[in-house]
């Protein structure tokens, strides 16, 4: 990888390190312990598997198998200040009220505030999507099916949060920050596509079996693999690695999976067991693997492959500073609802009670009336940045599209920037303006565009100070 400016004046090299060692992708265990450090790091991991049998998905699915299991994987991060905690989610969504429960427990679980704990889901399809009000909804109006299990969600909130205590009791000093990143080769394209005739159209998706389709180009992607790694002294202790893409090969019939990303992460694991892998999505509401993906189970191991090679050369890649601060930041972004037909408040009301309204419809009103509950009532999405000077780690919303990603890059272009998505996730597709000008539609959408870009930008331009 061709040195960044985030490279300039690095001390120290992982590649150097390991040619000084005969090892390769670990530290040794014998390095001597480097000196006092402001900063700890206690690593926290649980299982967040549903039932086997009969737990609702998105879109009214019901699981059936657990083909592997799902995870969260976190730290909570020490310093002068209050804790930073960063939560991984292998989960599709969490929204609105659920959110909040997450990040209120492991606040109290970590001695901060809720604000300082980064929630993020994965987002694989396969996988649990919660928001317990519009369940509630679902509950008062008898609708069909379920959205999600409150009683499992808050077993889970308390599985980690008792993972999250319990870590605090073996804290590891770090010194140092580790930077890398690698080209993903083919694991990414646009849903976005132009026809012959102009026509733009947002729907390949992350199976595409339409070669045609397959055959058009990428479209706009963030092709790199980021890893940010945290070290005492010469040993890593951690590596966070983030990449933009759908984390989707096969899904839909009810077999839960951590899909082509939790078998990458697991395959780092085992490569570096000394070092816990954390991996997290970057803004990728409008990017899948579609081009590559003609549906083909065996893909799944093939996408895992390409992403653990990715995810390898990143490490390889990485130089590494001393830490010279872990400041923290918060943005308040309030994005105004959309009003469309079917989007009102009295839409919303009208649609889920209605026993006619088909269930997709009634599923629709039921996650817009939580969200435009909130809203109305002040609450706003936090657009939190974890700041080490030479690099920031921000959080941005749902569905965020990957261009969102990209101006936070080039916001801060002297500094090593990643994007991380599906915080909280209750605004759906958070789509760019231009979008909006060439037609966008797209239903999985709350919030009014295009005014959301600029309430977007905004929020990014304060939390990363540019």
């Amino acid at each position: 990888m061709a040195a960044g400016p985030f490279m300039k004046n690095a001390t120290s090299s992982r590649r150097d390190f390991l040619a000084s060692t005969a090892l390769a992708g670990l530290a040794l265990n014998s390095c001597s312990s480097p000196a006092a450090s402001a900063y700890s790091l206690s690593l926290f991991e649980a299982d967040v598997t549903p039932p086997a049998v009969g737990h609702p998905f998105l879109a009214g699915r019901i699981s059936r198998s657990v083909v592997d299991p799902l995870f969260v994987h976190g730290f909570v991060l020490r310093g002068p200040d209050k804790p930073i905690v960063l939560c991984a989610v292998d989960w599709c969504e969490i929204r609105n009220e659920s959110y909040e429960a997450w990040r209120s427990k492991l606040a109290a679980a970590a001695g901060t505030t809720k604000e300082r704990v980064l929630v993020t889901c994965i987002h694989q399809h396969d996988a649990p999507y919660t928001d317990r009000v519009a369940q509630s909804y679902f509950d008062k109006y008898n609708v069909p099916g379920a959205i999600c299990v409150p009683e499992f969600e808050d077993r889970m909130i308390e599985r980690v949060a008792s993972a999250v205590t319990s870590s605090l009791a073996e804290p590891r000093s770090i010194d140092r920050i580790g930077l890398g990143q690698a080209k993903a080769e083919e694991l990414a394209s646009n849903r976005r596509y132009v026809l012959e005739d102009g026509t733009v159209s947002w729907g390949r998706g992350s199976t595409t079996r339409d070669a045609a389709m397959r055959a058009l180009p990428e479209g706009l992607v963030d092709p790199y693999v980021k890893t940010i790694s945290f070290w005492s002294g010469d040993q890593a202790v951690a590596a966070l690695s983030c990449y933009a893409t759908h984390p989707m090969s096969h899904y839909g019939e009810g077999d839960i999976s951590a899909d082509f990303v939790g078998m990458a992460r697991s395959q780092r694991q085992k490569d570096t067991p000394g070092v816990q892998q954390i991996y997290v999505s970057g803004c990728s509401g409008d990017v899948t693997v579609g081009k590559y993906n003609d549906g083909n189970k065996e893909n799944r191991a093939i996408f895992a492959s390409r992403l653990h090679k990715s995810m390898e050369a990143a490490w390889d890649a990485t130089e590494t500073f001393p830490i010279e601060q872990a400041g923290f930041r918060n943005v308040p972004l309030r994005m105004a609802p959309r009003e469309s037909p079917g989007y009102t408040l009295d839409d919303y009301k009208k649609t889920i009670a209605d026993d006619k309204a088909s269930v997709h419809d009634r599923t629709t009103a039921a996650l817009g009336l939580s969200w435009r509950e909130r809203y109305d009532a002040g609450h706003a999405i936090d657009v939190p940045v974890l700041d080490f000077g030479r690099a920031q780690v921000v959080l941005m919303p749902a569905e965020s599209f990957v261009q969102y990603q990209l101006w936070a890059q080039q916001l801060r272009p002297d500094s090593f920037v990643m994007v991380m998505g599906y915080s909280e996730s209750a605004p759906g597709y958070i789509p760019t303006a231009k979008d909006a000008a060439e037609g966008y539609t797209d239903y999985y959408c709350w919030v009014a565009f295009p005014e959301c870009e600029e309430a977007m930008r905004s929020a990014l331009r304060a939390a990363l100070q540019a």
